[in-house]
């Protein structure tokens, strides 16, 4: 049995970015995903570079043994640019990005994986997530600190904990060989994908478009339309038996749709999509294009290989605004030394979500959970509910005190302490506390009009000075 892949890559800006931070290539060995993250111009760089370091392995016979070890490698030195490009422009400090990568070697796949960009495996019409994101959401529900279904909502569920970066903590990859088989068709896309197609329609897309760059675009478009926020990379493969004798088929095999693609023939030329297609940021290096020219349309083009949409990202690209990726990469940064210096940082975390406080946000009066501190750009805390009152709308020693945050001890108290507060603000009775003071010796000015009157002057005297006071003091 000689295996083969049939391939297609895809990418997009999305919705929302200016720049594509996304890299994808395909070719006949070799299937990966970089999704760069950073600062200004940091992200694209990270991504490209880490393709650059893999693609030399394309296009080479491999065996399993030393696959993995010359993977390994590739990512190491993807890692090695990453660290000499940051020194060499400190600007670029901080960058970094996901990598998840297919190698081919003989009938088996190598795989590494780092970050929260994902592979997925449909065989028998069965979708499988092979990878497991490294993100501080993904830890929590793995220990059992929240449901699967919380974790698509929580406020930190884009922290990604293992990257590939410049800073010094030492993050190995996820390794692992797989079996091949005829029919399988893998999906390798970033959270600009996974993150707004749910897997049951990942999961029909994949079984019923059956040309892989047909797929890959719907799978895109899908995510476009469900409002992503991020780049849109997908990379669709097939792995297909080239020596598959059609005139004697296996008894009871049971035809993949794949099968009508079965007299195309095979593409030969990579497909790179996003950063790694451009010429700019990597300086003195040929850009990573289709090798041979003259087979250029042997392979379905990228959704951003159209030369209008090039020129337009390029002139995005020359007037960036600066804005970060959506997941801040100095609180991955942040949070991994935390945690590589306190072992505890898990149980530390988790700790501080199980805290409620009283303060504001959006100018009202809010219930938060968490702490009211800060790690670098992670914050330990959000907003659960709003009370409704406006806050610049309460009394300044009201504000001040929600400025410096009240303590509480559980969701309930919390609560009670928003209302306490609301209330405390609308009660009269510190203003009026002032005026009742100076009434009392008001009351004494009345005996000297007292004489003016001859019967019981005592008499008033004393139900006007001692009820009131009386009244005060039970109040």
């Amino acid at each position: 049995m000689n295996l083969a892949l049939r391939y297609a890559a895809r990418s997009d800006v999305g919705l929302v970015r200016a720049d594509n931070q996304d890299s994808g290539y395909a070719g006949p060995d070799l299937l990966a995903v970089a999704d760069g993250m950073g600062g200004h111009a940091g992200g694209d760089i990270a991504s490209t570079l880490a393709i650059r370091a893999l693609v030399p392995l394309d296009g080479h016979a491999h065996v399993p043994d030393g696959a993995l070890g010359e993977l390994e490698h590739a990512i190491e030195s993807a890692k090695q640019s990453i660290v000499e490009r940051s020194e060499a422009e400190p600007q670029l400090a901080g960058m970094g990005t996901t990598v998840t990568v297919i190698l081919r070697a003989g009938n088996q796949l190598v795989m590494a994986h780092l970050g929260d960009s994902r592979a997925y495996l449909l065989r028998d019409d069965e979708l499988t997530q092979v990878t497991t994101d490294h993100t501080f959401v993904q830890h929590l529900v793995d220990t059992g600190r929240i449901a699967p279904e919380d974790a698509e909502h929580h406020p930190q569920r884009n922290v990604v904990m293992r990257v590939l970066g410049d800073f010094e903590v030492d993050l190995t990859p996820d390794l692992s060989v797989r079996e091949a088989r005829p029919g399988d068709r893998w999906l390798l896309c970033s959270d600009g994908l996974s993150g707004f197609v749910t897997p049951d329609m990942i999961a029909q897309i994949l079984i019923s478009v059956v040309d892989p760059g047909e797929c890959a675009d719907t799978l895109i478009q899908l995510a476009l339309r469900a409002g992503s926020t991020d780049n849109v990379t997908a990379i669709v493969a097939d792995v297909v038996d080239v020596d598959a004798d059609e005139e004697h088929p296996v008894e009871g095999a049971v035809p993949h749709p794949a099968d009508a693609l079965a007299d195309e023939p095979l593409p030969t030329s990579p497909e790179v999509v996003g950063s790694a297609m451009r010429d700019d940021l990597i300086p003195g290096t040929a850009p990573l294009t289709t090798a041979d020219e003259s087979s250029e349309g042997s392979g379905a083009p990228g959704v951003n290989d159209d030369p209008e949409a090039e020129a337009a990202a390029a002139q995005a690209e020359a007037g960036r605004t600066g804005r970060g990726r959506r997941r801040a990469f100095g609180a991955t940064i942040t949070l991994v030394l935390v945690l590589a210096l306190l072992g505890g940082g898990y149980a530390a975390y988790g700790w501080t979500q199980d805290q409620y406080f009283v303060g504001e946000s959006d100018g009202q009066v809010a219930v938060f959970q968490g702490v009211p501190q800060n790690i670098g750009p992670l914050h330990l805390s959000s907003p659960v509910e709003l009370t409704g009152p406006a806050v610049d709308t309460l009394p300044s020693y009201v504000q001040d005190r929600l400025s410096a945050t009240i303590p509480a001890t559980s969701l309930a108290d919390a609560r009670a302490r928003a209302a306490g507060v609301t209330t405390d603000a609308s009660t009269p009775a510190p203003t009026p506390t002032p005026a009742l003071t100076p009434a009392t010796p008001a009351s004494t000015t009345t005996p000297p009009a007292a004489p003016t009157t001859t019967t019981a002057p005592t008499k008033p005297t004393a139900k006007t000075t001692h009820g009131p006071a009386t009244n005060e003091k039970g109040a």
